[in-house]
């Protein structure tokens, strides 16, 4: 039986899934697999669909080293603000487009007023927004691929049991580094130097979100002193004269 990393408090709430020595970058799923933890599962699956076809990033926290500076979330709020402010719903904007929405021939070919100085403000103050309160991010789709196969297998298991789907939560998530696989280039004057493979092991756990109960009324008898008491009796007196 294949041991996991952590021990879910209801095993009968919850499903698993885990991949071994899979062939994806190690620090890349580490990151996308930060990114998607303790979300909901049709919330994950949706924004890693988003990652593969570059509409939302991952944010690169751990292994940062020479990632660039991404404003994507920040787009894509002033996007939705956009097509919500303006009334023009549904139509597909260009990262060009939005980034010269404030030219006067922008306004004029897009049939906007340009005295909706409002609208624009406020899509300046969200387009310096972040998502994830990070400014370096990439989109490492091969992760989100593997990542993708991984959680559907866990929803279809979580289906066997009789879970619900859209209840279901990602309640733990870790990727580990697998031995290296090590081949071979070849340079100039005969010298080989090493072409290494950094694979992964990855599990997953979902599980079945708790009800939020509401907290019964607590009706505790509160015991005074003698001085509070004298200070509550004076009070009382106070008020009755």
């Amino acid at each position: 039986m294949v041991r996991y990393a952590a021990v879910p408090n209801n095993p009968s709430k919850c499903a698993k899934s885990r991949g071994s020595f899979l062939r994806v970058s190690f620090k890349n799923t580490r990151e996308t697999a930060q990114a998607i933890n303790r979300m909901k599962l049709s919330r994950a699956i949706a924004y890693l669909e988003n990652v593969k076809g570059h509409r939302e990033a991952v944010p690169m926290r751990r292994y940062a080293g020479s990632t660039g500076r991404c404003a994507q979330e920040g787009l894509e709020g002033g996007m939705e603000v956009a097509n919500g402010v303006l009334g023009i719903g549904g139509r597909h904007w260009r990262d060009s487009e939005f980034l010269n929405f404030t030219k006067p021939i922008f306004l004029d070919r897009m049939g906007i007023e340009f005295g909706c100085i409002r609208a624009l403000n406020m899509l300046t103050v969200i387009y310096v927004g972040k998502q994830f309160g990070v400014s370096r991010a990439r989109w490492p789709e091969k992760s989100a691929e593997f990542l993708l196969g991984l959680l559907r297998n866990a929803e279809a298991n979580a289906d066997t049991k009789g879970l619900d789907s859209s209840s279901l939560v990602i309640s733990h998530i870790q990727v580990n580094q697998a031995p290296k696989q090590r081949r071979r280039t070849y340079r100039a004057h005969g010298r080989i130097n090493p072409y290494m493979s950094n694979p992964c092991h990855i599990e997953v756990i979902v599980s079945e979100a708790d009800e939020a109960v509401a907290k019964a009324p607590e009706n505790k008898v509160v015991k005074l002193n003698a001085r509070q008491r004298g200070r509550l009796l004076a009070e009382q007196r106070r008020i009755a004269a």
